[in-house]
Formats: structure tokens, C-alpha cells, sequence
């Protein structure tokens, strides 16, 4: 039987799952191999530098350049406060002298005899990365992070909005192939992560965002919507940054599509249990995926925790099930019909590994492999 090899949008029961978290830039790390964690658990911290803004003392005292530090009233490290003197000439027999400000709050980094600047930088800005997912530390990567394990139901979208949240799950639409309404959205569902039906509307969003809910899972959108609640066109960009007040995580496509089966089930049945939810994702080369984790207490964990198929690379076969990554069939679900050995050209001219698959309509079509991805149910 034919196979090959090919990036997969994983749906698991329960699975081990492996979550670096890593500073920005080199830092401290807080916590040690072997050490439980929860989500909010801080794992590391570093500061990023305060922003500097340039003040021309010479220009402002009207000194040569090699004279300003003959003016400082503040040196080199010294802190300082918005609108506190930092230099002062000497004036016309001791009369007349004129005072330089610092624009911010601070400390002098730089006093320049060269250009006459004396640079005032900002406070330095405090970051830290939390754990994110309940689970135990297994690797400490020196100065940057760590590698926090977890295991439980793991689920993949295929597109989603906004940040990392964590949230008791609380199931909402009454079926996978029902629409998210407003009038389901109460404020009994602050800081929880909503599981929607077959699709949510802009006005839905912006009901759930006035209830303060953390998180909405859905089986799809449409792209005016998206465009309403964005203010943009997304195109291609990265998501995962935006600073909405609410993640979505979108688990089948574009346009009112029932949520499968299985997606439904799992998410139900975890209703009521903690789960870490990001709306990361990055369709192009490096792909990333926006992701839901319900883990269980540790106290449950199989001994042997022995890696999945996802996590070895997944085996696509005649039958498995797939979806459709790249217009005009994106988010389509499909089934492997034949991986033809040979390459094939395509539109583009190029020349391509395919595989032929069946829509669940009964369509069948010629794709590159690149553009589909394996479900692992």
C-alpha cells in the first residue's frame, strides 16, 4: 500500500504533549527539572531595556560639545525623574543660567563629548513567560527557558485569532451543527472558553467579549466577519498577537461548517475541566497551528507516556482522513483515494507529488501533497 509522509492536524483523546517556553531574550530561568507546574506557574523572567530618548544639552546650553559634562548635574547611571533639572550652564557672572530637563523618568545612560546628546532611557521593562499548561518540567534550556511536558485531549484548529488563554471549558451550542447565538452568551461565562457549534458572527464575538469570555471554539467563520471584528484583512500574516480581549479558535474553515464529530466529542467531554487554548497560527512555511490542551492530573499520567504518531510524523495512507489546506477547497475534509508515485504537473507548471482524495460530497480531486494535512483521530 502506498504512504507518505505529511504535516498533520492532530484531534487526540489523550496524548503526551511537549510546550517550550522561552524568553524573548536571555534571562532567568525559575524552576528546575522535575518540578510540577500549573499554567499560571512563572518558568522564567528577563527585562527588556526601557526605551532612551536623546536630549541635545549642547544645543540647549549653547556649549560646545566637550563642555557638557562640565554641566551634568546628574552623571552617568544616576536616576532621574520627568522635568528634573540634568544640566545647568554657568551662566553670565554666575547670573543668567539656563537649566536642561529630562524628558523622562530614568536614569542618564550616556553623556556624549562628541555629539553634546546625553541619552535618558526608560525603566527597564519587566517580561516573563508562565507555563501555560498544568504539567511537570522536563528540560531547562540555560538563560532562555524550559520544556514543560503535559498530558491529555489535544486538539488542533485550522485558523485562529488572538492569544493564550487558560479557562474551565463550558459547552454552549446545543450541537456541533448549530450556530453560536448571542442570547447563549451570559455573564455566567466570564474568563471561560466557550465551545460554540458550526459558526459564530461578529455580533456573537463582540456579545462574548462584553460578557468578558476568555475563549470561543467554532467549526467556522465567515471572512466578513473576521474582517468586521479584525478592522483589517488578514491575509497572510501570523496570528497569535492581536490584543482582542478574546481568542477564537476556529476547527474546520471559512463559512458555517458542523464541527466533526469527534472535535465535538472530545471538547464536551471535557466540559467543565481547566484547558490552555492559543489562537497561534501560521498557515506557510513553519507551519503553526492553533491549539486546545485539557490536561489530566498528573496523578492519572500512564507510566509510559510513549511518543504518538504525530509526534514521530505522520503516515498518510489510502483511506486516511485529511483536510484541505490551500482555496478553493480550504478546510474541506477528504479521504485519501490513491498517492500516485510519480510527480504530476500542475497549474503552476511545476512538477509535484499529489494525492487524489474524495470530498465528503463525492468530489474527487488531484492536490499537492503540501496542500492537505492528515487528521489524526
Amino acid at each position: 500500500m502506498a504512504t507518505a509522509y505529511t504535516p498533520g492536524l492532530k484531534v487526540s483523546r489523550a496524548t503526551r504533549v511537549l510546550e517550550e517556553r522561552r524568553l524573548p531574550l536571555r534571562g532567568e530561568v525559575l524552576v528546575e527539572v522535575g518540578q510540577p507546574v500549573t499554567a499560571d506557574t512563572v518558568v522564567a523572567r528577563t527585562y527588556l531595556p526601557g526605551r532612551v530618548e536623546p536630549v541635545n544639552v549642547a544645543n540647549k546650553l549653547g556649549v560646545e560639545a566637550r563642555e557638557v559634562p562640565a554641566t551634568m548635574l546628574k552623571q552617568q547611571g544616576e536616576a532621574v525623574t520627568k522635568d528634573e533639572p540634568i544640566a545647568r550652564s554657568k551662566g553670565l557672572f554666575g547670573l543668567f543660567k539656563s537649566e536642561v530637563l529630562s524628558p523622562r523618568t530614568g536614569k542618564i545612560d550616556l553623556i556624549s563629548e562628541t555629539t553634546g546628546q546625553v541619552m535618558v532611557r526608560e525603566p527597564d521593562v519587566p517580561v516573563q513567560v508562565e507555563a501555560w499548561v498544568d504539567g511537570v518540567v522536563v528540560e531547562v534550556i540555560a538563560g532562555e527557558g524550559v520544556v514543560v511536558e503535559t498530558y491529555g485531549t489535544y486538539i488542533q484548529g485550522i485558523f485562529g485569532i488572538g492569544g493564550e488563554v487558560t479557562g474551565e471549558l463550558v459547552v454552549v451550542a446545543s450541537g456541533p451543527d448549530r450556530p453560536l447565538e448571542a442570547t447563549q452568551i451570559t455573564d455566567g461565562h466570564a474568563g471561560k472558553i466557550v465551545i460554540g457549534g458550526s459558526y459564530v458572527t461578529h455580533s456573537v464575538i463582540t456579545e462574548a467579549m462584553k460578557k468578558k469570555v476568555a475563549g470561543i471554539i467554532v467549526g467556522g467563520i465567515d471572512d466578513a466577519d473576521l474582517r468586521a471584528w479584525l478592522g483589517y484583512d488578514l491575509g497572510v500574516a501570523i496570528t497569535g498577537s492581536e490584543e482582542l480581549g478574546l481568542t477564537l479558535v476556529v476547527t474546520e474553515g471559512f463559512g458555517q461548517i458542523t464541527m466533526a464529530a469527534k472535535t465535538y466529542e472530545l471538547l464536551t467531554a471535557a466540559a467543565g475541566r481547566k484547558a490552555s487554548m492559543s489562537g497561534a497560527t501560521q498557515i506557510r512555511a513553519g507551519v503553526i497551528r492553533p491549539q486546545i490542551i485539557v490536561p489530566q492530573p498528573m496523578a492519572s499520567w500512564p507510566s509510559q507516556r510513549a511518543e504518538s504518531e504525530a509526534e514521530k510524523g505522520l503516515v498518510m495512507h489510502v483511506n486516511s482522513p485529511v483536510r484541505v489546506i490551500r482555496q478553493p477547497h480550504f478546510g474541506a475534509l477528504a479521504k485519501v483515494v490513491s498517492l500516485p508515485v510519480d510527480p504530476v504537473a500542475i497549474e503552476t507548471e511545476a512538477r509535484v507529488r499529489v494525492v487524489e482524495v474524495a470530498l465528503e460530497s463525492g468530489e474527487r480531486l488531484l492536490l499537492p501533497r503540501a496542500n492537505v494535512e492528515l487528521i489524526e483521530l
